[in-house]
């Protein structure tokens, strides 16, 4: 016996010199690509690490014969017993996603392990469904499905994009300044089979991230590589067709390049048919030119053109006027268009650092009818307006991140983003074609030059985050309308502190408090005429919440939240007014779970409740309109990777204000979608249905002051876009 352990303590010394050391290695799939985020866990120390974006992981604190597991969510667990310390490549395996596998770390950005189950288990496949994925997120479409949702997250009525951030591949979507409206975010040019990872958390907690990072962000991600070619077709009510094709063009393990193409058009469910047409063109290339070096190119087009039938009166539908899916002003709609190229190249400088460089140029067109008054303020013409911009956007940004020690790592930015739009315009018109009055005609630029730091020290079962931001902004603006040229400029920055902690209270439980300042800016058409004041409201955000996975299936996570706003200024880009909407403050409380009740079936819940008021305005006349009160999710999914997928899904949004005394509702709606595939071999056959129980509801309200042609005065009342009724789609789908 003594001979036994004397021989066993002599192999362990041999092996590995009796002092523990640092495991390092690489993980990739099986065909080579790095998974990022995989967990390497130490059994035997109960220590681990993650591995970064080129698969590459570092743990230290590692002796000879310790048990080592690597797990990621959507492959099989990987078991090693150390031999040696450096340089390990391991290959995981695919296999069906379990929730089990998913493992809560220390890590500030809590969402994101929400955003890794819900992809996984609800994949998505039209355009709404990529912002629906943040929780609490609510959107609303009433222009025909061509112009960019109206958001609605956190008590604010987002607008366009006002206050969230949203970005892909690192380029930014928001426009600046835009002629339909402040952060206005078109996102219909991301085609979403192309998506890999959506990241998103909510409030001003980030460094990173700067102008309308206020209620959150939303970072979306394109995959570098596809699992396999494939082509589509979708065919359903209202004349709607969509093609599909993803075509790998080059795949090996250093190098990948694939081509992607959608083309959609529909009539929708409007008396007046919609004409919609998009195309979607994407291409991107992904090369390895060394173990540390990774470079991506993308360039893609992007083209719609719809009509439109607006938001109509409640009255006008009521006395048979028109009927819940007719129009008063049919002639409304427009057409837009936007061509990106981005280039990413990211550099391993040694064991524990690296850099990440982005640059990127976007040329967009945008052009839009709109009706919202009818014929209050021209009872000969009517009061259709257009909105037009021709737009380039150049940017660039360098991120540097470094692991200075065990329990120290900092990551440090830099980056310019400049915008210049010629003619912005705003002009009265008739029938699209007509120009009766130019209300507003100008050329605009805008240049943000932006530095950013952040640390991370762990110390114990703590995680302590300090970071800071400064942004520099020019605003400069050319009105076309004046006899003499001038060419008028303002400059204003701010710096914005961020500190967050998280605490790892026992396996499976992390709990944060966040504390952040934040920002989003005004259109330079405010930024002028108010020479220069208040252009940049700050916005003062705290998170005090957890998430916590009681059990192998389950994952629980919830938040109590303040958000505070020193000037809530409003382009109104319909009417070429400022509208300054003085302090706000919002709290509220989100929460959400995640459980898997069998091997292949799911189900996700998310509520929220939030309280939105004015804080210089009485009480009883501060309420925030169309600010979402109560929001609720859930949904059932059955995945099974190789025969039969599905998923059930309802949303509700409750009543709200619809001005600032809540004496109109906006009322509330609950809407149930439903999909199910069945795959057999290379090929699957689906059906999609939105609104399967055929609910009467309306996507977006406005109370809005209008004029019908034989009206003798003006009505204020709600005016509305109705949802979809039920509308079923056949989806076939071949890979290869």
């Amino acid at each position: 016996m003594i001979r036994y352990i004397l021989a066993y303590t002599l192999t362990l010394l041999l092996c590995s010199g009796a002092d523990a050391q640092t495991l390092t290695g690489k993980i990739t799939d099986t065909a080579g690509t790095p998974v990022e985020g995989a967990l390497v866990q130490n059994i035997t120390q109960n220590t681990h690490a993650h591995t970064d974006r080129y698969g590459a992981f570092l743990l230290d604190h590692v002796s000879a014969g310790d048990s080592i597991e690597v797990s990621h969510p959507g492959y099989a667990n990987f078991y090693l017993a150390v031999t040696k310390f450096q340089n390990l490549h391991i290959a995981l395996k695919v296999k069906a996603f379990e929730l089990g596998q998913v493992t809560i770390t220390a890590g500030l950005r809590h969402l994101n392990t929400l955003s890794a189950i819900d992809i996984e288990t609800q994949p998505v496949h039209t355009s709404q469904e990529l912002l629906r994925k943040v929780p609490g997120l609510f959107i609303g479409q009433h222009a025909g499905g061509g112009k960019a949702e109206q958001i609605f997250l956190r008590g604010f009525d987002i607008d366009h994009g006002t206050d969230i951030n949203i970005t892909v591949d690192g380029m930014p979507v928001n426009m600046v300044s835009h002629a339909h409206g402040q952060g206005y975010a078109d996102l219909h040019f991301l085609i979403p089979e192309t998506v890999e990872e959506i990241d998103f958390d909510k409030g001003p907690y980030f460094a990173e991230k700067g102008d309308f990072t206020t209620a959150g962000y939303v970072a979306f991600k394109t995959k570098d590589r596809l699992e396999s070619s494939l082509v589509s077709a979708e065919i359903g009510q209202f004349n709607t067709l969509r093609g599909l094709g993803m075509f790998n063009l080059l795949n090996s393990e250093r190098q990948s390049a694939y081509f992607a193409g959608e083309y959609m058009l529909t009539d929708n469910y409007f008396k007046a048919p919609q004409n919609f047409n998009r195309n979607n063109l994407f291409g991107k290339y992904t090369a390895r030119l060394s173990p540390g070096d990774r470079i991506s190119l993308s360039v893609s087009h992007f083209k719609s053109s719809w009509d439109a039938s607006g938001q109509i009166p409640e009255r006008a539908v009521a006395s048979g006027l028109i009927s819940y899916f007719g129009a008063i002003d049919s002639t409304e709609g427009g057409n837009t268009s936007r061509s990106n190229f981005n280039l990413q190249y990211d550099k391993k400088i040694s064991e524990n650092a690296w850099i990440k460089n982005t640059a990127y140029f976007s040329h967009y067109d945008f052009e839009l009818f709109s009706n919202f008054t009818f014929f209050l303020n021209d009872p000969d013409n009517g009061d259709q307006i257009k909105q037009k911009e021709s737009r380039n956007i150049t940017g660039m940004q360098t991120e540097y991140h470094e692991r200075v020690s065990e329990r120290l790592t900092y990551k440090a930015g830099a980056g310019l983003r400049s915008d210049y739009t010629r003619g912005t315009e705003l002009s009265h018109t008739l029938n699209r074609s007509v120009i009766i009055d130019r209300l507003s005609f100008g050329d605009i630029s805008q240049a943000n030059l932006y530095a950013y730091a952040a640390a991370d020290y762990t110390a114990g079962k703590w995680l302590i985050n300090a970071g800071a931001r400064i942004d520099y902004f020019k605003f400069g603006y050319i009105d076309l309308l004046q006899p003499v040229y001038a060419n008028q400029s303002k400059t204003k920055a701010i710096v914005s502190p961020k500190l967050n902690f998280l605490y790892s209270a026992g396996p499976g439980l992390n709990v944060f408090l966040k504390l952040g300042k934040g920002f989003h800016s005004n259109d330079t058409r405010v930024v002028i005429p108010r020479n220069g004041k208040e252009i940049l409201p700050a916005a003062y955000g705290s998170d005090l919440g957890a998430i916590w996975k009681p059990f192998p299936r389950m994952v629980i996570n919830g938040a109590l939240w303040y958000l505070f706003l020193e000037q809530e200024f409003i382009y109104v880009g319909d009417e070429a007014v400022v509208e300054p909407g003085g302090r706000t403050a919002r709290k509220g409380i989100d929460a959400g779970i995640r459980y898997q009740l069998a091997d292949k079936v799911f189900w996700n819940a998310d509520a929220t409740y939030t309280h939105a008021r004015a804080i210089d305005e009485p009480k009883g006349e501060d309420y925030l309109p169309l600010a979402p009160v109560f929001t609720f999710t859930t949904g059932w999914s059955i995945k099974d990777l190789n025969r039969f997928s599905g998923s059930l899904k309802a949303r509700y949004l409750g009543n709200r204000p619809a001005n600032e005394d809540y004496s109109v509702t906006a009322r509330g709606y609950l809407v149930t979608d439903f999909s199910l595939s069945y795959r057999y071999r290379k090929t699957s056959l689906g059906i999609s249905i939105d609104n399967l129980l055929n609910t009467k509801w309306k996507e977006t309200q406005f109370l809005t002051e209008s004029r019908l042609q034989n009206e003798p005065a003006p009505v204020e009342e709600i005016h509305f876009t109705p949802g979809t009724p039920f509308n079923a789609r056949l989806v076939v789908r071949y890979s290869f």
